[in-house]
């Protein structure tokens, strides 16, 4: 009788473990063209980035254009639908942007100081995913037959740190389907890639995601981040702050002068005491709220680019 109750607590055991792994988070994701796809066929476009001209990615262009695009991306988006990963759609958020005009958004001080995003950084704000897959595909023709070598890379939106990578090419087939031999060479694969998504992911939730906070002041204020307060300097003072507000006290202070301090690899909460996801803008907000209060009294002005850097520059708005 006592061996059949501990097997049965034993069954238990493993019921509740597998309930609880599969009722785990999961990290959002929205799965892009690559850029290596994208300038091979034909869809980027030129931006002016503070006077050095880079090219991007034209999304917009391709999924209106190339059919093959939404197939292949709706492929993919269903083979990790299927395994539990939640998906952001990308065609949606591109829409999305446009109609808040975000494209040709900047954020400027009143004295005309300013920082410009580029579109695919103001797109991760949008999309607010956790993880960024992008996906390169070539299709090979061997006379009757074809395949398809593709390329998965899994992007913390973040960091843009790569996480995850899957590359193959699948058998020959004379199937003339692409999204069906796309899915018969990525399935061999897609597996132990997210096992790499996840893993990426529970870290995160244990310690925190990684975003970068600027602190730099415009020419206009008299002070600096040397000023002391109470015996000591305000870079002190912000330091003491992200000690205490960071997951675990960890970040790293890589640069710091009286005119600017750089904190690198700062780990914030995933979510907020209601659940809610917090980005860099949500953590820089309550430094930014910090120093505008007593005894500091510091007007600020908050920007971001993308979804994982914020800087705050001090003396004014």
């Amino acid at each position: 009788m006592r061996k059949i109750t501990t097997k049965i607590f034993a069954i238990l055991f493993i019921l509740t473990a597998s309930l609880s792994y599969a009722q785990a988070k999961k990290p959002t994701i929205m799965v892009v063209p690559s850029d290596v796809w994208c300038n091979k066929n034909g869809y980027m476009l030129e931006f002016d980035n503070q006077g050095s001209i880079v090219k991007i990615p034209d999304y917009k262009r391709a999924f209106q254009e190339n059919a093959d695009l939404l197939t292949v991306i709706s492929k993919i988006n269903g083979l990790m639908a299927e395994r539990g990963f939640p998906l952001k759609n990308m065609e949606s958020a591109i829409k999305t942007l446009e109609s808040e005009s975000a494209e040709n958004a900047m954020l400027t001080s009143k004295s005309g100081a300013g920082v410009v995003e580029s579109p695919v950084d103001k797109l991760k704000k949008v999309a607010k995913a956790d993880i960024i897959m992008q996906l390169t595909w070539t299709l090979n023709t061997t006379g009757p037959k074809k395949s398809v070598n593709f390329t998965l890379q899994g992007l913390d939106s973040y960091t843009d740190k790569e996480i995850a990578t899957a590359t193959g090419t699948g058998a020959s087939s004379f199937s003339v389907e692409l999204p069906v031999l796309l899915e018969e060479s990525v399935l061999a694969h897609i597996d132990n890639f997210n096992v790499s998504l996840q893993k990426h992911f529970d870290d995160m939730f244990e310690n925190g995601r990684e975003i970068i906070i600027r602190v730099k002041k415009f020419d206009s204020w008299t002070g600096d981040l040397e000023k002391e307060y109470d015996g000591k300097e305000l870079s002190s003072v912000i330091e003491d702050w992200m000690a205490a507000n960071s997951v675990k006290g960890r970040f790293n202070t890589s640069d710091a002068t009286e005119n600017m301090i750089l904190f690198e690899q700062v780990r914030i909460p995933l979510y907020d005491t209601t659940g809610k996801a917090i980005d860099a803008r949500g953590f820089a907000k309550s430094l930014q709220e910090f120093l505008k209060k007593a005894p500091y009294t510091i007007p600020n002005k908050l920007t971001m680019k993308g979804l994982g850097q914020a800087v705050i520059v001090l003396g004014e708005k």
